[in-house]
C-alpha cells in the first residue's frame, strides 16, 4: 500500500487578466502550469522559489481553498473535489492544518484566545472536551494553559504564532502547512519556532509542507525540497541532494540569494 498521503497531479491555475476594452478577448495569466506533487505519511516536503513562483497557489489547490482549472488532488488515496460544499469538504478539513505568514491577522482580536483555538473543534463538530483541549494544546506549543482567557493584542508576534499554531493543531490533523509561517517574525523568535515545529512534527507524527523563503527553514526541517519559478516546478528530491548538489542555475542563483537562519540561534 503507498504511504503518499498527499498527491497533486497536474495542477494548473489560470485567472483572467482584466479588461481593458469592452470587447477585448479574455486572455489568462498563469499562476501554476501542471505541477505535480506528492507527501508522504508523516514525511516534511518544503516549497521554495521567488515571491509570485506559484508557492502559495499550489498550497491553497492542496488545501481545496481554491479550485485548479485543470488537474487532480488526492488526500488518502480520496478524490478532493475543491467546488464541494464547505459540509463535504469535512473530511479534509479535519486532516488538515494550516498557519499563514502573518500573526498579527490572522486572529480574530475580538475572541480570546480560547475561542480561537477551539474554534475548529467547534466547526468540525468534534466533541471532544473543547476547554481541556485548549489548555493541552496551549502547553504544547509552549504557553501557559491560563493563557486561554486572554486576547491577541496582549501577546506578543512569537506568541500569536504559538497561538495560531496551536489553533491549526487543535483537532489533531494528519497535515500540518505552514504557508511563509516565520517571515513576518525576527530571527530568534524564528528560530524558536521552527525549533516548536520540528517537537510538533516529531510527537504528532503529522505531515508538514512548509513553504519558505529560507534556505535555513527548510533544510533543517524538511525531508523533501520542491523549487519553483514562474509557476512551474523547476527541480525536486531529497533536501540534502537539492541543497548541495542543485542541478538548475535557478536553484543555485537561489542558494546564493536567499538569506538563512541558524536554528542553533533558539537557544
Amino acid at each position: 500500500m503507498s504511504d503518499v498521503l498527499l498527491s497533486g497531479r497536474g495542477l494548473t491555475r489560470r485567472f483572467p487578466v482584466p479588461k481593458r476594452m469592452p470587447f477585448e478577448r479574455t486572455s489568462y495569466t498563469t499562476a501554476l502550469d501542471d505541477a505535480d506533487i506528492d507527501v508522504r505519511d508523516g514525511s516534511a516536503v518544503g516549497i521554495i522559489g521567488e515571491s509570485g513562483s506559484g508557492k502559495s497557489t499550489l498550497v491553497r489547490l492542496l488545501l481545496a481553498l481554491d479550485s485548479p482549472t485543470s488537474g487532480t488532488v488526492e488526500f488518502d488515496g480520496r478524490t478532493v473535489d475543491a467546488n464541494a460544499s464547505a459540509r463535504d469538504l469535512h473530511w479534509l478539513r479535519r486532516s488538515t492544518g494550516i498557519v499563514f505568514q502573518d500573526p498579527y491577522s490572522s486572529l480574530d482580536p475580538r475572541m480570546s484566545v480560547g475561542r480561537i483555538i477551539a474554534e475548529p473543534l467547534w466547526a468540525l463538530g468534534i466533541d471532544d472536551d473543547r476547554r481541556a483541549r485548549v489548555r493541552e494544546v496551549l502547553e504544547e506549543v509552549g504557553l501557559e494553559p491560563d493563557m486561554a482567557s486572554r486576547f491577541p493584542h496582549e501577546f506578543s508576534g512569537g506568541q500569536r504564532q504559538r497561538i495560531a499554531i496551536a489553533r491549526a493543531i487543535a483537532h489533531r490533523p494528519r497535515l500540518l502547512v505552514g504557508d511563509e509561517p516565520l517571515s513576518a517574525l525576527d530571527v530568534s523568535v524564528r528560530a524558536q519556532i521552527l525549533e516548536l515545529l520540528a517537537e510538533l512534527r516529531r510527537r504528532e507524527a503529522m505531515a508538514l509542507v512548509m513553504v519558505s523563503h529560507d534556505i535555513g527553514v527548510v533544510q533543517s526541517l524538511c525531508d523533501d525540497v520542491i523549487v519553483m519559478k514562474d509557476g512551474r516546478i523547476v527541480e525536486e528530491g531529497p533536501t540534502e541532494k537539492v541543497l548541495l548538489q542543485p542541478q538548475v542555475a535557478y536553484t543555485r542563483r537561489l542558494l546564493a540569494a536567499i538569506p538563512t537562519i541558524d536554528p542553533s540561534a533558539a537557544g
